[in-house]
């Protein structure tokens, strides 16, 4: 009969094999970070460039800054997916049986994803402590998570 803690092992390789392979759909599906990346539109694509037209300006501005979040997003989320991949093999083998490599991946990854909350929480501190919709529309929710 198999003790709690092999079958926990059991099904944490499990969880670690679905991670492993969500990571690697993610990276080589059109959400991987560099298919996200080199996806990008011209501000000639919305009017030519000779054409004073302000809102053809604006819409290319919000496109490139919700590029930039999709970008990092993407990051992020694989980040985080590659970390718990580590993480549930070093509660397999022992966090001392961790290769230096993977940890040292783990802690940088760790390092950047605090980084870019703290950097999030600033700007959220800045803007008042809340996020408010874009478009000023008092109808919509100012969380959406």
């Amino acid at each position: 009969m198999a003790t709690d803690l092999e079958l926990g092992v059991d099904a944490l390789k499990k969880f670690r094999s679905r991670v492993d392979g969500l990571l690697t759909e993610l990276e080589s599906g059109d959400g991987g970070t560099s298919k996200v990346a080199l996806e990008r539109v011209t501000r000639a694509s919305f009017s030519g460039t000779s054409l004073p037209f302000a809102e053809a300006d604006g819409f290319y501005l919000q496109y490139n800054r919700v590029h930039k979040a999709l970008v990092e997003l993407s990051k992020s989320l694989g980040d985080q997916i590659e970390m718990l991949s580590i993480a549930v093999h070093a509660a397999d083998v022992g966090f001392d049986n961790v290769e230096d490599d993977m940890r040292r991946r783990f802690h940088d990854i760790r390092v950047r994803l605090e980084t870019a909350a703290k950097a999030e929480a600033e700007r959220d501190k800045s803007h008042g402590g809340e996020k408010k919709p874009l478009d000023g529309d008092k109808n919509l929710p100012s969380d959406m998570g």
